[in-house]
Order: C-alpha cells, then sequence, then structure tokens
C-alpha cells in the first residue's frame, strides 16, 4: 500500500481550512491579554487592528485567509464532480478572499465622544471584505446543506442550515444590543466560521489518506 501523493495533498489542504477558525479566535484571545484598553463588550475584533500592536490582527486576518483558501482549494479537489464541490468551494474561496482584504485594509476607528462617525476608503473596503467573507459562509451553509442531505448526512445537512440562518440573526440581534455588540457578533463569526472549519474537517475524513496504485503489468521479456 502506498501513499497516493494527491490524496495526502487534498488531506493536507482541508486540514489549513479547519484550522483556519483555532487559529483566528487563538491569536484573538491572545491579543485580549495583550491590549488591556480594548473592551470587547462593545468593538468588534476587527479593532484589534487598530493601534502599535494591531499588525497582529492584521496577520491574523492574512493568515486565517491564507488557510482558509487552502481550505477552498481541498474542497475543490476533494468534491470534484460532487454536488456542492464548485459552489461551496468558490464561496469559500470568496471567504477566504474576504478575511485577506479585511486584513489589508483596516477598520475606521470608533469617533471620539460628541464627534459625528466618519467612514474613509480604507474603512469602507474593510467592511465589504468582511461583508463578502460573511454573506460567502452564509450561502456555502446551504450548499453543503443540499450536499449533506444528498450523501444522506442528515445532521450535518441540518447543522449547516441552523448555522446559516443563526449567524445573521446575532449580527441582527447585535445591532439591538450595541453594549454586547462585540461579543454578539464575534459569536456569530464563531458559529459560521467554525461551521466552516468543521466541514473541512468532515470532507476530510471523507478522504483517505492512503490509495493503492494500479497494479503494473510485468514488462514483457
Amino acid at each position: 500500500m502506498q501513499t497516493n501523493p494527491s490524496r495526502h495533498l487534498d488531506r493536507t489542504l482541508l486540514a489549513c481550512g479547519a484550522a483556519s477558525t483555532p487559529v483566528f479566535y487563538a491569536l484573538a484571545a491572545l491579543q485580549l491579554a495583550l491590549r488591556p484598553g480594548y473592551d470587547i463588550r462593545t468593538q468588534p475584533i476587527s479593532f484589534l487592528a487598530l493601534g502599535e500592536l494591531g499588525w497582529i490582527q492584521v496577520a491574523n486576518f492574512l493568515l486565517t485567509g491564507a488557510l482558509a483558501l487552502a481550505g477552498a482549494l481541498g474542497l475543490r479537489r476533494a468534491l470534484r464532480g460532487q454536488r456542492g464541490g464548485t459552489a461551496g468551494s468558490i464561496l469559500a474561496g470568496l471567504y477566504g478572499l474576504g478575511m485577506i482584504g479585511a486584513g489589508l485594509f483596516g477598520p475606521d476607528p470608533l469617533p471620539a465622544p460628541g464627534q459625528a462617525p466618519q467612514m474613509s476608503a480604507t474603512g469602507a473596503v474593510h467592511m465589504v471584505a468582511f461583508l463578502i467573507s460573511f454573506l460567502s459562509l452564509v450561502a456555502a451553509c446551504f450548499v453543503f446543506a443540499r450536499r449533506f442531505s444528498a450523501v444522506g448526512k442528515r445532521g450535518w445537512a441540518f447543522y449547516s442550515i441552523v448555522t446559516a440562518l443563526l449567524a445573521p440573526g446575532l449580527v441582527a440581534a447585535s445591532m439591538a444590543n450595541p453594549s454586547w455588540a462585540g461579543v454578539i457578533v464575534g459569536g456569530a463569526g464563531l458559529a459560521l466560521f467554525g461551521w466552516f472549519s468543521l466541514v473541512a474537517f468532515e470532507i476530510r475524513g471523507e478522504t483517505p489518506a492512503s490509495l493503492a496504485f494500479p497494479a503494473q503489468a510485468p514488462a514483457a521479456a
């Protein structure tokens, strides 16, 4: 039995996708200890990209985006010719690109008390990039719900639908509760990004690590 290099690459790429969410939130949690002035109750995680140590969160966005892109490529390779293999991987790729865009273009800081909020071009691109990431994964939830239903994985299909409804619902709830908006939006991201990581891990489990190469006919004497 020999390891098939192509299958090994697929599993490696999918492992990158599975690691994307743990990496993002682990680095975000680390920054909470390094940034005592940051208040996660009212400020989104994106605001960690501001200030002297903002480079850590910028790197976090870029790394997470790169891992997500690798995971998207792994989905495309592992699900080639299957339902959801094309649309699902494209949407996952947009998620990765959006995270990279959110890192390259930082958010605008909160306005000073009594000052009207203003949005710069950079801040606008940041918001659009993150919105692309978020909405792409919401759409991917529905794509993979159909795929999981078609292959008999009803639990995964249900989980995908619940995630697609829960994440936007939490974002809407944050608007009604600004004093905890940062935590609620962070929870929405954890639910949605975590779904992508778990799906990548599940598809990785469907991809065997090794396959026997076809037996070669003996050479003619």
